[in-house]
């Protein structure tokens, strides 16, 4: 994978954050090394993924980027045994996870669609995905996109979603993002790249509190919601409908 070298250099005015193909080209440099155990989330995501399967339904992955997850489930899965729709807005993202599928020999069990997740017609849902994407959408989105994945849902059926989030107690929210700021120095950014991205993400990804997430999840009537993996202020969780 290249690079992600975006913000390396000083930048006038930096431009607001978009997943165009600059973007796309380093992407699973730039996600590896600024969100912690994505790895982690991805593999075992797809382990659920597998195991929530069934014949005639469908695994919908929103807000796909390059394909991380399906090429994850497709190294579980055999070829013709699910059915996923990857969507995501940005075409760039979607051209690499095109060209994944291609070189994997995939290409008949997953369908890309390049648009705005919101307008996505949701059907046969068993497993729905929405990883660091929901941050992105207007806050006053939020609460209709996860009512709809839940109808969509068949009784039984998962929501799998991961947020970088905010606490609602000041000292630990500061103590939150000091750690994550240590975390990608760790992994070789430098005081510029990180003050750049930050300026960039500013009114982009507007991050909100867990226990937000874990009232709108309530009001669409989730039986079963868990934080299964928690990094400081990155979460994941598993709902069950």
């Amino acid at each position: 994978m290249d690079r992600d070298t975006i913000y390396s250099k000083p930048i006038t005015s930096v431009p607001p954050f978009e997943f165009n193909a600059a973007v796309a080209s380093v992407f699973d440099d730039m996600i590896h090394r600024s969100v912690p155990m994505y790895g982690e989330i991805i593999r075992r995501q797809a382990q659920l993924v597998q195991r929530c399967c069934r014949p005639g339904t469908r695994v919908y992955d929103l807000g796909c980027s390059t394909g991380n997850l399906a090429m994850a489930l497709c190294r579980l899965m055999s070829a013709g045994s699910f059915e996923m729709v990857a969507v995501d807005s940005s075409q760039p993202m979607l051209d690499i996870f095109q060209k994944r599928l291609k070189a994997a020999g995939r290409l008949e069990d997953i369908t890309l669609m390049a648009k705005d997740i919101r307008q996505v017609n949701l059907d046969r849902a068993a497993v729905v995905v929405v990883n660091f994407t929901l941050q992105f959408l207007p806050p006053a989105d939020r609460d209709d996109l996860l009512q709809k994945i839940y109808d969509a849902l068949a009784p039984g059926g998962m929501l799998l979603f991961s947020e970088k989030t905010l606490h609602a107690d000041q000292g630990l929210s500061d103590l939150q993002v000091d750690f994550y700021y240590r975390f990608k120095k760790e992994n070789g950014y430098s005081e510029l790249e990180i003050s750049q991205k930050r300026e960039a993400l500013e009114n982009v990804l507007v991050p909100e509190t867990g226990e937000t997430h874990h009232n709108r999840l309530r009001r669409c009537g989730y039986s079963g919601i868990d934080v299964w993996l928690k990094w400081f202020n990155f979460c994941s969780w598993i709902c069950i409908k």
